[in-house]
């Protein structure tokens, strides 16, 4: 299993909370009702896809880029 540094999306819901993907890993993804818990939680659920060998998870090649506007 290779670790590394993943780009991360992170979105405040209007209900509460924040939804969190890992957009590297096709369906990664989480949820938290603070930022650090979301996070926490993107880190575990994205450990889970790595280990799963048996996944049809699709390592993708993401970079972030900011944009000005």
């Amino acid at each position: 299993m290779k670790h590394g540094t993943f780009p991360i999306i992170l979105q405040k819901e209007q209900e509460g909370g924040y939804t969190v993907v890992n957009p590297a890993l096709e369906g990664c993804y989480s949820q938290g009702d603070t930022i650090e818990e979301a996070l926490e939680n993107i880190k575990e659920a994205t450990l889970l896809c790595l280990e799963d060998e048996t996944s049809s998870v699709e390592k993708k090649d993401v970079s972030l880029h900011l944009v000005t506007v």
